[in-house]
């Protein structure tokens, strides 16, 4: 039995349905969302397990791991961007971490994965980005500094208790259930979908910051990311214990749109020519560990997952 925290999210639900397809039952928890997607449809109650979780809460958590019998956790629980203020957020995510990483030494469960972030490399010029790199003590953003304390106390927590720890950087992920808009790929395909322009060209009147056209990120396609945090999680034998979970490959916003407008053809996508001032060249995720150490390789491209985003939200499904 796998606890996924975080489970009823984006991430947690794909997460969900690959350790199933690898013979596993799992326990997802929820906050106060809930969702059952029709790639899950049957398995509520069955071999999937909701529970109602405040990680905030010791004896939950606790209480929760030995009432399921969890052999191991992967820690992916968060709050939304922007969601807490500054102090709250700070209490939720470390008495969440604290508190899932005491019950699952005192329960003994076999492994705890906890979901980091490619944010951990905010401010380095250029890639690829590497796990053995120094980065940056300062953090461009709350995911980025939540996410480097997480992987510096979990670690150490490890070393302290003789507990087998380790930390998954996962890239920007997009595809189906992906629902607060915020990264460029969701807001392409639904715009595109929905017909007319898609202005993100940041011109006068067009809300938001320009996206530029020659800027790259690492785009995961997220049936991909949540494959690789399976297959990770349950390698029996692993030689380090940080590893990147993204696509391996930088992806322009050009490459995008051109991957959208190819699946949906007579969309109009405006982008903002050249660079931005934060360019960084070669920025994506090095896969050489993961593959080394599991032998993970991404299986969807740009255009392959495009095309299967556009197709889930044609059946009708609103993210």
């Amino acid at each position: 039995m796998v606890l996924i925290t975080g489970g009823m999210g984006f991430i947690g639900l794909h997460t969900a349905r690959k350790f199933l397809d690898a013979g596993e039952n799992v326990v997802i928890t929820r906050f106060r969302t809930w969702r059952e997607p029709s790639f899950l449809e049957g398995e509520f109650g069955k071999r999937v397990i909701v529970e109602p979780l405040n990680t905030a809460s010791p004896a939950d958590c606790l209480s929760l791991i030995r009432n399921h019998k969890v052999e191991s956790i992967v820690h992916l629980a968060m709050p939304g961007l922007a969601a807490l203020s500054p102090a709250e957020d700070f209490r939720v995510n470390m008495l969440g971490l604290i508190n899932i990483l005491e019950a699952g030494r005192v329960a003994g469960v076999q492994r705890i994965s906890i979901g980091s972030s490619v944010t951990v490399y905010g401010g380095m010029e250029q890639g690829p980005y590497k796990e053995d790199q120094p980065v940056h003590v300062e953090s461009g953003s709350a995911t980025g500094a939540f996410k480097k304390a997480f992987e510096i106390l979990g670690l150490h927590y490890a070393d302290r208790t003789k507990m087998d720890v380790i930390a998954l950087r996962i890239g920007v992920i997009w595809g189906p259930l992906y629902h607060s808009m915020f990264n460029l790929p969701s807001r392409m395909v639904h715009g595109a979908l929905k017909g007319g322009t898609v202005d993100l060209s940041g011109a006068a009147g067009v809300p938001g910051g320009p996206s530029c056209e020659e800027d790259e990120t690492d785009l995961c396609y997220v049936k991909d990311c949540a494959r690789a945090i399976q297959i990770v999680h349950t390698a029996r034998n692993l030689n380090h214990r940080v590893y990147n979970i993204g696509s391996g490959k930088g992806t322009s916003n050009a490459q995008l749109r051109d991957a959208v407008l190819k699946t949906v053809p007579g969309a109009r996508i405006l982008l903002k020519p050249g660079k931005s001032s934060g360019h960084r060249s070669n920025a994506y995720l090095d896969l050489s560990r993961v593959s080394a150490d599991t032998g993970y390789q991404p299986e969807f491209t740009t255009e392959t997952g495009v095309s299967d985003y556009v197709a889930w939200l044609k059946t009708g499904n609103p993210n």
